[in-house]
């Protein structure tokens, strides 16, 4: 019998309206485009055996239309920042509320306290009014402005609120699980019928989100943890047998390690989620780690914290976000490597910085900055147009929308068999220690 053939899955790059736009924009200084207007992008686009695989996608591009869905001078928005922290976030609110008054001319902006539990009546929460002037220096500052939340909340309370606020547009701030609230209060409007769009800026320090090139503070989080590895190499090569560890941010992505350690080019074993490895026996971390204190006299380890959980006691539950509660990996290896370099009679020091919290909560870099003004601005133009649950993004060099369904449904990983991390290993050389523990480039 022929060999029965594999029916290829569509992935819909579509983009839902509230119906047609017909009130001609108040804006006379800019280049507009078509209502549908798209162009074709080829991504790697995340395959269930984790590999990423080219594809050639349509997207509709970001930005002005020529006629709104949104009358402006009867247009009450909301911004709603939720999940944790992360460099950027009051960018993003500065550049939404400054983008709906100034060039929209929009009736009122408003900020929704501490997460989506600021909708909902029993936590008391009280909305704020943003204005220009309240929010002309936020960005100058880490964090939210208005407060975050973790943990889901009654999608059927969230719009009840909307109405009875008279809300027309809901932005949302947020990573994977906000996405997945966004969607959840999307079925909810549209089930009522209710004329009030959605819209999505995609916001986690992991970068972790799919189809989403690069998330705000990325960049910011990166260039603050080389700041963090380079100090950890300055005591590892301070003392004989210097080890500097680090432990970085990444539940079950690892870019932020690997980036950084591109970007500094002095770390000699990272670890990630993607890549298992093991610690004891020939060929293991430890191992490869006396190996090349014998050779250099120093060392620089970085770890994401969710890397090597096979190692950990970790249980099976989660935080009120739904992300896996994480094993103490960093913990692990603080104890495990003095104990097995002492059992081999090597002499040695050992230096551990932690800086997760002051990672996340630095305020942005220049080009985050300039990142996150994008997609505020891009943000509102959506919403005027009249589309709704979409979320804000940019690949290559274009600003796109994208539908919701999209970047709801796994989380984006580093593809281990990419180019991309076998230069992570080339920079840190570990395959000449750990090459049974990683495997080869060809694997």
């Amino acid at each position: 019998m022929p060999a029965k053939k594999t029916r290829k899955v569509r992935i819909n790059t579509s983009i839902p309206t509230l119906g047609p736009a017909k009130i001609k924009s108040g804006m006379h200084y800019c280049q507009f485009m078509e209502p549908d207007e798209s162009t074709k992008i080829t991504i790697p686009v995340p395959q269930p055996d984790g590999k990423t695989k080219e594809e050639l996608l349509r997207f509709e591009l970001a930005g002005p239309r020529q006629k709104t869905y949104f009358d402006p001078s009867k247009t009450k928005c909301a911004i709603v920042t939720c999940g944790g922290l992360c460099p950027g976030i009051n960018d993003v609110i500065r550049a939404i509320v400054m983008e709906a008054h100034y060039n929209y001319k929009v009736a009122a902006t408003i900020g929704i306290r501490y997460g989506l539990e600021g909708f909902i009546p029993k936590y008391g929460h009280n909305i704020l009014e943003l204005t220009p002037e309240k929010v002309g220096d936020i960005h100058t500052f880490g964090g939210t402005m208005l407060g975050s939340s973790r943990g889901p909340q009654n999608p059927e309370e969230i719009v009840d609120a909307l109405e009875r606020m008279n809300i027309s547009v809901l932005f949302m701030v947020g990573g994977d699980g906000t996405m997945r609230a966004a969607e959840s209060i999307l079925n909810e409007v549209q089930k009522r019928k209710l004329k009030i769009a959605i819209i999505g800026i995609p916001k986690t320090i992991d970068n972790d989100i799919s189809f989403v090139y690069q998330s705000f503070g990325f960049d910011t989080a990166v260039e603050a943890a080389t700041t963090a590895i380079q100090c950890a190499h300055t005591e590892a090569n301070g003392a004989y047998n210097g080890i500097g560890l680090v432990k970085l941010m990444g539940r079950e992505s690892g870019f932020i390690a690997a980036q950084a350690t591109l970007a500094l080019k002095v770390v000699n074993f990272v670890l990630i989620p993607e890549s298992p490895f093991t610690l004891e026996g020939e060929k293991g971390l430890l191992e490869g780690l006396a190996e090349r204190l014998k050779k250099r006299h120093h060392a620089v380890i970085v770890v994401a914290e969710g890397a090597g959980q096979d190692l950990t006691d970790a249980s099976r539950k989660t935080d009120a976000s739904g992300n896996p509660i994480l094993g103490d990996i960093a913990g692990i290896l603080r104890k495990r490597i003095p104990e097995y370099l002492s059992e081999q009679k090597i002499p040695h020091t050992l230096k551990y910085i932690d800086p997760s919290y002051i990672i996340r909560s630095v305020a942005a870099n220049a080009n985050d900055r300039i990142y996150c003004g994008f997609l505020g601005q891009h943000a509102v133009h959506a919403a005027m147009g009249g589309k709704t649950g979409v979320v804000i993004s940019r690949m290559r060099e274009h600003y796109i929308h994208l539908p919701l369904k999209l970047v709801t449904g796994q989380r984006r990983k580093i593809d281990t068999h990419s180019d991309y991390w076998r230069a992570v290993l080339e920079s840190t050389g570990q395959f000449q220690y750990m090459r049974s523990c990683f495997g080869t480039p060809e694997d």
